[in-house]
């Protein structure tokens, strides 16, 4: 009977968590079915267009949405997650709408609606500054271009590198792509023209060396079907924009008048390498504490998940060992980014509902973690001789009062090292859940990155934090595996 009661209280915790995760997800349905707030998914590593900036959003884009969201009287909320995970994001139902420099193709109108166009975009090829050699895509023969995945350069570059014979190379982020060139690992790469053009304004190492090409033009979207009200909204808002003066204002504001080949005016005096860290301390404290912050959680809900399957798999109950086995089989096995595409982007668009970044977040850290607690704890159990526990009961003690006044105050001595390098691992993974727009100390790097474009000074700052945390962790584990050895 207890070993059963055990059993569905175990169940019982599961189901609570996922009903919680649930309803938090109704609540935002809610409130963007309402109207009250709309969810927009972005990318803020596209400057001009968007990017941060003193801990606020800004950008063409930014701006557009704030004056139009003014202009039409309804309230928004920015999901900075990345042009892809966006682009996933609004698909699955997580997000009411996106703005990300997105071009409006003839593929994902089947896809997406889209609003009216807000900028004529168009692509051009970058080389490194000092480079003379490359003039023309004849000249990228035998060579590697990057690219970002999903934009326009990207598929501008895919249309001709079988004829000019180039092998492509892509990026997540503009910011990365733009480092392979300046570096020398790629000799050229393709984007939109006012990005490139900010970014070589801002002092990057580039020149724009061809042409701009025709290109799509950016556009709102939101699902096929789905949000036409926010759509009207911003189209008739942009319509206001332009006929006012505010729209020209705005770009004017990020762009200035730039033609490809004339964008290399004076760039502004380069920071000082402590100027960059100093300025960009702030922000990555903020993303250290928030990883911190996700992970105590995580390892909350992991260690409760581990209490239970721990027991069920040292249980004399072959069922609940199975149970766990197959818990521990799938979460050690689905690697961790696949796991928190699944939750965010698969399970609520199979089941249509919205489910909150944080509740994804640490859900997936959680059950990923909670495997590993559980093998912790059940290898800690095993690990006290058996003769222990036969002793016990042939003294005449429960099996239940066995295990918790002989066996576990051993075996928690057993875990604690290892429940501690769990938590520098739990800690690491939380930079592969920024994939999915979790803003932490790895996503807070990139934001920062590619605003600067400092990569150096930026990740190397990134490093050391990681290193000067984690190494704290692990002498806390040394010290504690050693007392323990001692008693």
């Amino acid at each position: 009977m207890k070993k059963s009661r055990f059993m569905w209280l175990s169940m019982a915790f599961l189901l609570f968590f996922a009903v919680c995760a649930g309803n938090l997800s109704q609540t935002a349905t809610a409130q963007a079915g309402e109207g009250k707030t709309y969810s927009i998914g972005t990318d803020i590593t596209f400057a001009p267009f968007e990017f941060q900036e003193n801990g606020k959003y800004v950008g063409i884009d930014m701006d557009l949405m704030a004056a139009i969201a003014k202009d039409q009287n309804f309230k928004y909320e920015i999901q900075p997650l990345g042009f892809n995970a966006a682009l996933q994001g609004l698909q699955s139902g997580q997000l009411d709408g996106m703005i990300a420099g997105m071009s409006i193709t003839d593929e994902r109108k089947q896809t997406f609606d889209f609003s009216e166009p807000y900028y004529e975009s168009g692509v051009v090829m970058a080389t490194h500054q000092d480079n003379a050699d490359i003039k023309s895509y004849e000249d990228l023969r035998g060579k590697r271009v990057a690219v970002k995945t999903g934009t326009e350069g990207y598929s501008f570059a895919n249309s001709i590198k079988d004829k000019y014979g180039f092998t492509l190379v892509p990026f997540d982020d503009s910011a990365q792509m733009y480092q392979e060139v300046v570096s020398g690992n790629s000799a050229a790469c393709f984007d939109d023209f006012p990005v490139i053009a900010y970014a070589i304004q801002k002092g990057l190492k580039l020149q724009t060396v061809t042409e701009k090409e025709n290109g799509a033009p950016y556009g709102f979207a939101v699902n096929k079907g789905k949000n036409q009200e926010l759509l009207q909204k911003f189209n008739a808002g942009l319509a206001n924009l332009k006929a006012s003066g505010e729209y020209d204002r705005i770009v004017a504001n990020y762009l200035g008048n730039n033609k490809p080949g004339q964008e290399s005016t004076t760039p502004p005096p380069k920071p000082s390498t402590a100027q960059i860290i100093l300025s960009a301390l702030p922000e990555l404290f903020k993303g250290l504490g928030l990883t911190l912050l996700y992970t105590v959680i995580s390892l909350f809900f992991a260690f409760i998940l581990g209490l239970i399957f721990g027991f069920m798999k040292v249980s004399h109950n072959k069922l609940s060992r199975t149970i766990a086995t197959i818990f521990v089989d799938v979460f050690r096995g689905i690697p961790l980014l696949v796991l928190s595409l699944f939750i965010y982007f698969g399970i609520p668009s199979a089941l249509g509902f919205q489910m909150p970044l944080i509740v994804a977040a640490v859900l997936t850290l959680s059950l990923n973690a909670g495997a590993y607690v559980t093998e912790i704890i059940r290898g800690g159990i095993q690990s006290i001789d058996k003769g222990q526990m036969e002793a016990a009961r042939s003294l005449g003690l429960p099996y239940r009062t066995a295990m918790i006044k002989i066996i576990i105050p051993q075996a928690i001595k057993v875990m604690i090292p290892s429940f501690i390098n769990q938590l520098v691992i739990t800690l690491k993974d939380t930079s592969i859940i920024s994939t999915i727009g979790l803003v932490e100390l790895t996503q807070s790097g990139k934001i920062i990155i590619a605003n600067n474009y400092a990569s150096f000074e930026i990740w190397t700052t990134v490093a050391l934090m990681y290193l000067v945390v984690i190494t704290i962790l692990t002498k806390i584990a040394d010290r504690m595996e050693r007392r323990t050895r001692r008693g």
